[in-house]
């Protein structure tokens, strides 16, 4: 109750109260009401409920312009038959300009001789106005409408005591505590119901076209009523006007407010009239959320931005969102409606530009500062932040990786938000924000946002002439262009920010720029090279003495030994990286690991062993919210069951790993789950179907520039022609394959060689027979 004490306050200092406005008959329905059905029904239920023991109260409260007013007005003229003894339509005033709200008490005295009492006969106390009201409509059945009321305070005293009355309310506030009220919080128009409402109020009948259009401007005023009124009926007075060009005009207006107008109407005004309701405190705080670059916000980071403490913080948002200047979509966390941002924006240049400049950089080092706390969490590659960021005003706590995860997927919209704002303004938070958040967002998938963050952290760095943060965003983009797909970029970049770390002598970024282009040799089957970068990116952690980075180096040499069929020595790599990130606590890393002994155990026919191993390592992934690395899991565990013939599991863990790494945008994984697929299908249901399967993965390890995934698909597709009797396609496509193998150096060669003599043996045999030959024996 303090926020609404404390605006009380304030409203005391406001002008004397203006002539009360009171109509005995209910003002002109509004002839283009649109929409509100749901709202509408419920109103008009109220009429069954007026039979209830006491008044029936509705408070309609929404922000300004969402068509509170008219959506009263229409149900009240609806239900006027059922209140016979009369309607009272009452103009609060809380939003009159230059006026303050209505005084209660002469607000009982018009509604007193609006019953026919003697002058005379009215009390002078609020209290005793309050009591005859009550008494006079005892018995009676009437419509009472209190129109922009600014308080509970206000509205109490006004409240018939008769059953058979009812009474509806409207409020840009949030009345909680009027007891009795049933509150309908108004929001703004569904899609359809706002495009219906601009086509009725502009007397048009739209093109197929021109409804595009109109779907994209009521879009723009943010389906808010007043907004989508004063425009349309613009376009109205102009019969002259075309639709798609008066449209287009206000989408690429420079001020969309001053376009917003109609005569004496204007939603600047309306929007100043609660604005100016606010204290000076909450009017600076409402300045400066139009200067957040994010979608929302919640107490910690209002705090950082208006320089306050997070009580405060927490108390001034709940203030603005029972003033309905701010929506919450979830629980303490708030945005402003879109043209409430722009209002709120256009203020905010009335600040001196300092103040506005030091709010942003407030907000964007508490965003920094957390993020980088969340990424201790969940980076695995190790990395020096020697960078002074200073503490923001308040932060939550995040102690564990749950945490951190939680926090980071919370605010990843902000944090992009921010760090593209930082981008655009050429500030150093830019490269700062994407290093921060290169592990999760790698980790998610979520590449496509990954890959415009780390352009324009590389733009931003090498702008400012800041080496160590390009280098740092550089080997980023490199690794997200890997992951992608894109292996000669990837290579390219890797290779640049090993070349910046170089210059700078910054040996731990040789390091991670030595074993990501290890990784990306690994793709395109340069494995003797992938090796030798894995061994010096090893040799650098151990001299430097970090742990976590030999054990990332060892894994990765076990994934090339084990791609060269060194089996034994994959699996003591494994091993010993398991032993290192296990002595860490680094549960991610014990995660790779034991899959990767797995995947070793099986290729070498060792598949209980197998299971269980990447049955934990999905348990771990699974308990850490590694998406992008469960898939993993789920692709090793369906190649288990398929080897082991439980097929009917294998394939529903092979389609769960495709549609996972589908939908994070992972398309090696998605060529090797479709690979896989295939050879199970070609087991167990035929050619067909398969062949389909693997063409699909061919494509995309195509896409990707990987030639191991190649190789297998045509593999696969040579083996589904030759069960087709297709020995010549088939033969082609084992060629292609086989001189895949050959530049790789993989196991696989011989094994493909020797089925290509089989198919060449096959193909002779069948000529023979096509000449009526006896085959050799």
């Amino acid at each position: 109750m303090r926020g609404v004490e404390h605006s009380t306050q304030y409203l005391d200092q406001l002008p004397p109260p203006a002539p009360i406005t009171l109509h005995t008959t209910l003002p002109r329905d509004v002839a283009d009401f649109t929409g509100r059905t749901d709202e509408l029904a419920r109103l008009l239920r109220a009429a069954e409920e007026g039979q209830a023991p006491v008044v029936t109260i509705h408070t309609v409260d929404g922000m300004p312009g969402v068509g509170k007013t008219a959506l009263v007005i229409h149900a009240a003229h609806l239900l006027a038959g059922d209140y016979p003894d009369g309607q009272r339509f009452v103009r609060l005033g809380t939003h009159t300009p230059g006026a303050a709200p209505a005084d209660p008490a002469g607000v009982l005295t018009q509604l007193l001789l609006s019953l026919g009492i003697s002058p005379r006969n009215v009390p002078q106390s609020l209290e005793e106005k309050a009591g005859m009201w009550r008494d006079s409509l005892t018995g009676r059945r009437m419509l009472l409408i209190l129109d922009d009321a600014a308080s509970a305070a206000q509205v109490e005293p006004l409240l018939p005591a008769s059953k058979d009355c009812l009474v509806l309310i409207t409020s840009r506030r949030r009345l909680p505590d009027l007891d009795g009220a049933s509150p309908l919080p108004l929001n703004t128009l569904p899609p359809l119901q706002a495009a219906d409402l601009f086509i009725r109020v502009s007397r048009r009948t739209p093109t197929a076209s021109d409804r595009s259009a109109v779907t994209q401007t009521v879009e723009l005023c943010g389906h808010l009523p007043l907004a989508i009124t004063l425009l349309a009926a613009r376009l109205a007075h102009h019969r002259a006007w075309n639709i798609k060009e008066f449209t287009d005009e206000f989408a690429t207006a420079q001020d969309r407010l001053a376009e917003l107008e109609a005569g004496d109407r204007a939603l600047a005004a309306s929007f100043d009239l609660s604005y100016q309701h606010l204290t000076p405190d909450l009017q600076r705080l409402y300045r400066r959320l139009g200067l957040n670059p994010g979608p929302d916000t919640g107490p910690y980071a209002t705090a950082a931005l208006d320089n306050i403490p997070l009580d405060t913080a927490r108390r001034r948002l709940n203030e603005l969102y029972a003033a309905h200047l701010i929506d919450e979509l979830a629980p303490r966390r708030y945005r402003l409606h879109d043209l409430l941002r722009t209002y709120a924006r256009t203020l905010a240049q009335q600040d001196p530009s300092s103040d506005r400049g030091q709010a942003v950089t407030r907000l964007l080092d508490y965003y920094h500062h957390t993020a980088r706390t969340a990424d201790r969490y969940l980076s695995t590659v190790p990395h020096q932040d020697n960078a002074a960021v200073p503490p923001s005003t308040t932060a939550p706590i995040l102690a564990t990786r749950g945490q951190a995860l939680v926090w980071m997927r919370a605010e990843l919209p902000n944090l992009l938000a921010a760090a593209h704002h930082s981008a655009t303004d050429r500030l150093p938070h830019a490269a700062a924000l994407a290093r921060t958040m290169a592990a999760f967002l790698d980790q998610e998938g979520h590449w496509a946002e990954a890959i415009a963050l780390h352009q324009a952290a590389v733009h931003t760095a090498h702008t400012l002439n800041s080496p160590d943060a390009e280098a740092h965003a550089v080997l980023d983009l490199g690794w997200v262009r890997r992951r992608t797909g894109n292996s000669p970029e990837a290579g390219e970049l890797t290779q640049r920010a090993y070349d910046l770390y170089h210059t700078l002598d910054n040996r731990l970024g040789q390091a991670n720029a030595l074993r990501a282009l290890g990784l990306v040799r690994q793709m395109t089957g340069d494995y003797r090279e992938a090796a030798q970068l894995a061994q010096r990116a090893y040799d650098v952690y151990h001299s430097l003495r970090i742990p976590v980075g030999q054990a990332n180096a060892l894994l990765d040499l076990c994934r090339v030994r084990r791609r060269t069929s060194d089996y034994q020595e994959a699996g003591e790599l494994a091993q010993r990286a398991y032993g290192l990130y296990h002595s860490l606590g680094n549960r991610l890393g014990e995660a790779n690991a034991l899959l990767d002994l797995g995947w070793v155990r099986r290729l070498t026919g060792d598949y209980l062993e197998a299971g269980e191993l990447a049955q934990r390592a999905y348990g771990l992934y699974h308990t850490l919210g590694n998406r992008q690395n469960e898939a993993w899991a789920l692709l090793e565990l369906g190649q288990i069951n398929r080897d082991t013939r439980n097929y009917v599991a294998a394939a529903d863990l092979l389609e769960r790993s495709r549609a996972r790494f589908h939908e994070l945008g992972d398309r090696k994984g998605e060529a090797e789950a479709l690979t896989a697929a295939g050879d199970l299908q070609a087991a167990t249901i035929g050619p067909e179907p398969a062949l389909a399967t693997y063409q699909q993965a061919l494509t995309l390890a195509r896409l990707i520039h990987s030639p191991l995934d190649q190789a297998h698909a045509l593999e696969g597709i040579a083996g589904c022609h030759a069960v087709s009797h297709n020995h010549r396609e088939a033969i082609q496509s084992l060629r292609e394959a086989i001189a895949l193998y050959q530049r790789l150096g993989v196991a696989e060669t011989a094994r493909a060689t020797d089925y290509l003599k089989q198919l060449k043996t096959a193909l002779h045999e069948s000529a023979d027979r096509g000449r009526g030959k006896e085959p050799q024996r």
